[in-house]
């Protein structure tokens, strides 16, 4: 049974967002929208502030009233050509509290603009930027959509570059099959009000530009696996990436990832996104908390044990 707060925000989806966007201009007025009218609140118990990791643009997101326990990196989605630190602020900021984590978020260059390997290139320069400070013990990535195929796309290359990789990897709803070969973008479309995949084959060309889709750091899913740390794969089973999640999922495990992969019941595409009114949200990073947690071996906070605003 879900809460009154999911079927509201499930009425508010239901808007035809896939008839905003006709051509590649549109994409662009998508992105602006997204700017301007995302959630600037974020949850009392946390501060954020800009820096910059080198030449990139970030915010960093910490909990005031503990010491945080670990540290993400965290690259946002928005299908690779929307989304920011501001976008995402009010949602990571319940991340951070819930987590008991410091959040760097990365303002990565977005497609049509910049398209691939842009993002995975400044991914790599703060995960670089971040190991001066921390080590990689410490660090965890995570990402969401677009986001957790980004997420897997930089563990390949830190790998290939023989780098040290995090302690361990969050992907919420990750895209990792930008070739579209999933089932469930088919079976799905009707129920994911969230990501219209009659536009996702547009969203990839422009992110690809000359780019294969099945460039192992543009589509996770055709990469080695072996060697990655620790994953955790949030997904439902009502949306449109079910089947980027389960296949790679499925993958990491035969080539000897640990993998917990979570499927949760017609919930809607990266729902952790909406943590301030959504208990759903607040639940789902709770378990991600236990998960960061259990790799990172520092305790849950306090508050976390006792009460999760």
């Amino acid at each position: 049974m879900h809460s009154w707060q999911f079927y509201s925000l499930e009425t508010l989806l239901n808007f035809p967002f896939k008839h905003l966007v006709k051509e590649e201009s549109d994409l662009i007025k998508v992105r602006n929208l997204f700017e301007t009218f995302s959630p600037h609140y974020t949850h009392p118990q946390v501060r954020w502030q800009p820096l910059k990791m080198g030449p990139i643009p970030a915010e960093v997101i910490t909990p005031t009233n503990v010491s945080f326990s670990s540290v993400i990196l965290y690259l946002h989605g928005g299908g690779y050509f929307m989304g920011s630190p501001k976008t995402h602020r009010s949602y990571l900021s319940y991340f951070s509290h819930i987590t008991n984590s410091r959040i760097y978020v990365v303002d990565y260059r977005l497609a049509p603009e910049h398209p691939f390997p842009a993002a995975l290139e400044d991914a790599l320069f703060a995960y670089d930027w971040l190991t001066k400070a921390y080590s990689p013990q410490e660090l965890v990535i995570a990402g969401e959509s677009a986001g957790g195929g980004l997420t897997l796309a930089t563990l390949g290359a830190l790998k290939s570059a023989k780098i040290p990789l995090p302690s361990a990897a969050v992907c919420i709803s990750p895209w990792t099959d930008l070739a579209l070969t999933g089932e469930t973008l088919e079976e799905n479309k009707r129920k994911d009000a969230l990501v219209p995949a009659e536009l996702l084959p547009l969203v990839t060309k422009l992110y690809l530009k000359n780019s294969s889709p099945h460039h192992p750091l543009a589509s996770p899913l055709y990469a080695n696996l072996e060697g990655f740390p620790p994953l955790y794969i949030l997904a439902s089973n009502s949306e449109v990436f079910l089947s980027d999640a389960v296949r790679l999922a499925q993958k990491a495990e035969k080539q000897g990832v640990q993998v917990t992969l979570d499927i949760w019941e017609d919930m809607t595409h990266a729902w952790p996104f909406f943590a301030r009114f959504l208990p759903e949200s607040r639940l789902a990073l709770k378990k991600i908390a236990d998960f960061i947690h259990k790799y990172t071996a520092v305790p849950l906070p306090q508050h976390y044990i006792e009460k999760t605003a």
